[in-house]
């Protein structure tokens, strides 16, 4: 294969050539491998694939165009990524990751210095709106070739319409994947070998032809650019029948399209029937035909009186020239007839209803995972206690936290590219650490806080009762990691914030205090014990134990 534009990193996970596997790997990127045959040996042809996702990126983009489309994006997008003055929207959580704390300390510098890069905490909101309405995200890892310890110097966005994901089978005799008729010949059942890289086209209105598996750029200005040197993040929706990847709007197509006739045709409706009409029936005796039309038309003339407001120039006009679909009927009648006749023709009857279009904006909602509460001058979010919260509301909720760990995986490929550029970790070392890395999102919802509030007096209620079995079937690290859900950062944090307070003397020494009565200890009680060195469940001087002492002088004071 020829050199690709970009880096590559060696792969840790490759198998080597021992490993048969006639069946190929699943890969959820939304891509199949492209391979055909033609006179002149394989080409790839893509551009159907190519035209496809670059018509449904196209019409994702026209989608949220549409209020109520972008409303519902919006409630998404607000809830997912929470932009704050002081706090970042997102932060890596470390506290599960079985490393040496200096190792902690470069992978969160790292992770500061690629949000930095990405400005991501200014765009925050435009990032995550970019690959909620397109389904997918692309950004190039710009560095120095010269000197690539010197790790990622540049992030670049790229619109996905530029942008295409090639899997490519290499070139070999057919008959090496044909296995033998009896069976028996397993070697030659080995599944081909694939190339992967990324298709850029400048122009994407100008679609990639077919092109030969061996030329170095795929079509009339494509560049053909090296896996690695791309951060690919989907959005985790697939066509498996068409392998396409869609966008969470695909779901709404057809209900924003329904939205879309029902209003027109509302409007039309009420623009053409709302007005009262007449209908004149003019006399025109035995007339013939053509003077009967001539005698129509001065008697029109003769009693239209059109006057128009001019709002250009304050004038009032008359514009009798114009005959719009809004005015009076005038309709010959011959001898016979009832001669001159004036009727009136009445106005749409029920144009007030909005019930069909109330049903498809509760559908489109529906259909994007948000809840139909939401929708404006609704009845609004319920803030009593979570059980009182709307289960729409809690499904949201978990769409919404799918979402998160879906878009996460942008900031693992960048850091995993980072981290192995500058030598901080090895890719052995990054497949054992990905799984525990933890991203941290800001949150700002109302049922969250309340669903915080409830579960942390839930667990001092839980603490309260399993306090007296403290030190005896239980540790006190058990207690904060199990019962107060308390990560090892933050333990470290509180720890030294509550040694800092002590020493400036905000709250008392615990071990100064009684833990019975909260008042502090008489001299010569736990401090002396504590200064001979002696285990409360010890004994003393004259086989006393320290708890039989406290109990002694609680009874005593009694």
């Amino acid at each position: 294969m020829p050199r690709l534009f970009g880096f590559s990193i060696d792969d840790s996970q490759k198998k080597p050539p021992s490993v048969v596997a006639p069946v190929p790997q699943t890969n959820e990127d939304g891509v199949d491998n492209y391979i055909a045959s033609g006179f002149y040996g394989q080409y790839v042809d893509i551009e159907g694939v190519y035209r496809t996702e670059y018509d449904l990126i196209k019409r994702y983009r026209e989608m949220v165009l549409h209020p109520e489309a972008d409303s519902a994006v919006e409630d998404v997008v607000n809830e997912a990524l929470v932009s704050d003055l002081y706090d970042s929207p997102i932060e890596i959580e470390l506290s599960n990751v079985n490393a040496s704390d200096s190792l902690k300390d470069a992978i969160r510098a790292e992770f500061k210095g690629i949000k930095e890069m990405m400005d991501f905490d200014k765009k925050a909101h435009e990032i995550f709106r970019n690959w909620y309405v397109d389904g997918r995200l692309y950004y190039l890892k710009v560095i120095d070739t010269k000197r690539p310890q010197d790790g990622i110097q540049e992030v670049r966005y790229i619109d996905p319409m530029k942008m295409k994901f090639i899997r490519q089978e290499k070139k070999k005799n057919q008959n090496e994947y044909n296995m033998s008729n009896n069976g028996q010949d397993l070697k030659k059942a080995v599944y081909p070998e694939i190339d992967e890289y990324y298709l850029y086209t400048p122009k994407p209105n100008f679609p990639t032809q077919m092109f030969s598996a061996g030329s170095a750029a795929g079509g009339k200005g494509s560049i053909k650019i090296a896996k690695d040197s791309i951060c690919y993040v989907t959005s985790g929706l697939f066509d498996r029948n068409k392998g396409t990847c869609l966008s969470y709007l695909h779901k709404a197509i057809k209900s924003l399209n329904q939205l879309r006739m029902v209003e027109d045709s509302l409007v039309i409706y009420r623009l053409s029937r709302a007005p009262e009409r007449r209908i004149f029936y003019i006399d025109v005796g035995n007339l013939p035909k053509v003077k009967a039309e001539q005698y129509l038309k001065e008697v029109m003339s003769r009693y239209r009186n059109k006057l128009v407001y001019d709002a250009g120039t304050g004038e009032i006009r008359d514009d009798r020239k114009f005959m719009s679909m809004l005015e009076d009927f005038w309709l010959p009648r011959r001898e016979g007839g009832r001669g001159t006749e004036i009727t009136t023709l009445p106005g749409g009857q029920n144009l007030g209803e909005l019930s069909d279009i109330e049903y498809f904006q509760k559908k489109l909602y529906r259909s994007l995972g948000v809840p139909e509460s939401r929708i404006a001058n609704d009845g609004g979010f319920n803030l009593g206690r979570s059980s009182e919260i709307l289960r729409d509301e809690l499904k949201f909720a978990k769409f919404v936290g799918r979402l998160r760990k879906r878009f996460a995986n942008l900031f693992s490929n960048l850091l995993r590219t980072q981290l192995i550029l500058k030598n901080i970790i090895t890719p052995e070392d990054w497949e054992q650490l990905s799984d525990h890395i933890q991203y941290d999102f800001l949150y700002d919802n109302q049922f969250a806080e309340l669903k915080e509030s409830e579960l942390l007096n839930e667990r001092l209620g839980t603490l309260a009762t399993i306090e007296p079995y403290i030190g005896r079937y239980y540790s006190q690290e058990w207690v904060r990691t199990k019962v107060l859900r308390q990560s090892s950062q933050e333990m470290e944090e509180l720890d030294k914030q509550i040694e800092k307070e002590i020493a400036d003397g905000t709250i008392p020494d615990p071990s100064a205090v009684d833990p019975i009565t909260g008042e502090p200890l008489a001299p010569g009680t736990e401090e002396d014990v504590m200064a001979m060195g002696a285990p409360m469940d010890q004994p003393l001087d004259g086989g006393t134990t320290y708890d039989q002492l406290k109990k002694d002088t609680k009874l005593a004071e009694i």
